[in-house]
């Protein structure tokens, strides 16, 4: 009754609070009415019923509901940018009160995290050690980039190849986003030691035509630097991620395109070989949203990030 009371008057003096925009941004971001509860650990039907209550106190439709998920209608789509604007303005405000120490939101992918993060972190570390970092660990690029463009992340690091985001080969998303090159990062083409491959002196695309080339899922790093690299020559047997890519080539079971630092253990025993081939680098790249940059420790991230 109490509930049903609060989204009456809700509903009859327009208002709007703070809880509806952050499940409007869940949604937004998680595309599901599903995922958006998952992430809020509230009910589907909770989730459903806040963005009824806010739709009807603003009087307009926020989503289109249909079978690729909750598309934002026009007036959804302004409201993004507002909601966006609110609850950054709210969390500041709750941590300047509380006097707490201002947080960087850090996105990564899984593969990066590992390796990479821990050098960067202790970097900012020693430039701001008055700011935390809060690491949030993805396997999904499109999570990142969809964490940054909505304010939920200040920056991520991914993979990607080119002058602009998406030269990699994968959908630029819409939005202004910048960029910085951190570091080049080496891949290597391996197989295992048995290979007739390793015994010839250069391996060209075409000698991969018809090999078993081990892959993960079309939106992974290293399928899209295969494609660029290899085209449709090889056929795409998929395995899983980088671990099992490299178990399954340490057993004689296709070749593998990975990162150096993940197969430089198997190449040192002897279970892999790296094949003979030109392979460019990809680069780790730092992305983050334009208008987000002046927030503290946003530029310091970038310095802190940068190779000394």
């Amino acid at each position: 009754m109490a509930a049903r009371r609060r989204a009456r008057r809700s509903v009859s003096d327009g208002s709007v609070e703070l809880r509806q925009l952050r499940t409007f941004a869940a949604v937004v971001r998680h595309r599901t009415v599903t995922d958006a509860a998952a992430a809020l650990e509230l009910a589907p039907s909770s989730v459903s019923q806040q963005i009824r209550t806010l739709e009807a106190a603003l009087g307009v439709a926020l989503f289109v509901r249909g079978g690729r998920g909750m598309q934002l209608t026009a007036a959804g789509r302004r409201l993004e940018g507002w909601a966006r604007t609110l609850l950054a303005q709210a969390d500041a405000a709750v941590r300047d009160v509380r006097e707490l120490r201002p947080v960087l939101r850090l996105g990564a992918l899984a593969t990066i995290a590992e390796v990479y993060v821990p050098r960067v972190l202790a970097r900012f570390a020693r430039r701001r050690p008055d700011v935390d970092v809060d690491v949030h660990a993805d396997g999904a690029r499109d999570g990142l980039l969809r964490g940054v463009l909505d304010g939920h992340l200040d920056a991520a690091l991914l993979f990607d190849a080119g002058d602009g985001i998406g030269g990699l080969g994968f959908p630029a998303p819409a939005g202004a986003l910048e960029h910085l090159d951190l570091e080049a990062v080496p891949l290597a083409l391996v197989a295992a030691a048995g290979s007739p491959l390793a015994r010839l002196d250069h391996v060209a695309a075409a000698d991969l035509r018809g090999e078993r080339l081990l892959v993960n899922v079309p939106e992974c790093s290293f399928w899209l630097a295969g494609q660029r690299l290899l085209g449709d020559g090889p056929r795409r047997v998929r395995a899983g991620g980088v671990p099992v890519m490299r178990a399954w080539a340490e057993h004689g079971l296709g070749v593998a395109l990975l990162p150096e630092f993940a197969v430089a253990d198997s190449v040192a025993g002897g279970r892999l070989v790296r094949l003979p081939m030109h392979v460019p680098d990809l680069a780790l790249r730092l992305v983050w949203r334009e208008d987000r940059q002046e927030r503290a420790g946003i530029r310091d991230m970038l310095y802190a990030a940068a190779r000394p």
